[in-house]
C-alpha cells in the first residue's frame, strides 16, 4: 500500500475512535481480499477462513484503541487475522478436509495455465501438516519474523525454522508431482505440445499451442477464385469463424 493509503488508514482509525460510524467499515473494505487470503492460507479451509476474518474484524473493531501506531494498519489487521485463524485451528474438531483445489475446479472446465498453477499451490498447501503449513504461511508468505511467529505459535524459534524447512521440501515435492484436483482437471496431454507433421503456429485470433492447420487439407485452399482472389468455398480464410474446439483470443479468461 502507498504511504498515502497508510496515512488514510491511520486517519480512519482515529475517525473511528472519535465516533465516525463509517470509518472502520471503509478500512475493512479496503483490506478485505488480502485478509481473507491470509486466513485461507492459514486455515486451509474457505469456511474457516471466512469465520476467522469475521472474528478478527469484530476483535479489531472492539479493540481499535489498542492500535499503537508502531506498525501499518494493514500489518496490525493481518496479525489479528492470523491469531483468529490459529484460534480456529485450535478449536476445530478433527474431521476430514477437502483439498481446496477440489472445491474450485469445475469438472471438465478449461483452465488457464496460471489459474491451474495457483490451484496447485493452494491444494499443495492444504496437504501439508497443519503445523508446517501455518509456519510456512507466517514466515514465507506473510513475512512475519521467525521470533514473532514463534510467539504466535507458542513454540521455540528453532521449531518454527524446522517446520518451515520441512514444509518447503514437502511443498516442492507436491508441486513437482502435480497436486490436488488442479492436476486432475488438466485434459490428457495438456501442458505438453503435441507433435505433428502438420502443425502451424497459433494463428492470429486464436490461443493455445501449435495446432494442425484447420485449412491444410482444404482442396480449395491453393485454388483461389479468379474473381475475388479468395479461396473457393466460403470467403477469405482469415475472416472465417474458428472451427469447433478453438476459441477466440481472450474468451474464457
Amino acid at each position: 500500500m502507498s504511504d498515502d493509503g497508510e496515512v488514510d488508514d491511520r486517519r480512519l482509525i482515529a475517525a473511528h475512535l472519535t465516533g465516525d460510524p463509517d470509518a472502520f467499515s471503509t478500512i475493512v473494505r479496503r483490506h478485505a481480499d488480502r485478509l481473507w487470503a491470509v486466513a485461507l492460507r492459514t486455515t486451509g479451509d474457505p469456511e474457516e477462513a471466512a469465520d476467522a476474518v469475521q472474528d478478527a474484524m469484530v476483535s479489531a473493531l472492539r479493540y481499535a484503541d489498542h492500535y499503537r501506531g508502531d506498525a501499518a494498519v494493514s500489518t496490525w489487521l493481518h496479525r489479528i487475522v492470523v491469531n483468529a485463524s490459529l484460534d480456529r485451528l485450535r478449536r476445530r474438531a478433527a474431521r476430514p478436509s477437502v483439498p481446496l483445489g477440489e472445491r474450485d475446479v469445475e469438472a471438465g472446465g478449461d483452465q488457464h495455465a496460471a489459474t491451474l498453477a495457483r490451484l496447485d499451490v493452494r491444494a499443495a498447501l492444504a496437504k501439508l501438516p497443519e503445523a508446517q503449513r501455518v509456519a510456512l504461511v507466517l514466515v514465507d508468505l506473510e513475512d512475519v519474523p521467525v521470533a514473532e511467529a514463534a510467539q504466535l505459535l507458542g513454540v521455540a524459534e528453532g521449531t518454527v525454522k524446522s517446520r518451515c524447512s520441512r514444509a518447503r521440501v514437502a511443498l516442492a515435492q507436491l508441486l513437482r508431482g502435480g497436486s490436488g484436483a488442479a492436476a486432475a482437471a488438466r485434459p490428457a496431454g495438456q501442458g505438453h505440445a503435441q507433435r505433428s507433421d502438420r502443425t502451424s503456429p497459433a494463428a492470429p485470433g486464436f490461443i493455445g499451442e501449435a495446432r494442425p492447420s484447420p485449412y491444410r487439407n482444404d482442396p480449395y485452399e491453393a485454388e483461389p477464385d479468379q474473381r475475388t482472389g479468395n479461396p473457393r468455398g466460403g470467403g477469405n480464410v482469415r475472416s472465417q469463424e474458428p472451427p469447433r474446439g478453438h476459441s477466440r483470443a481472450g474468451e474464457g479468461w
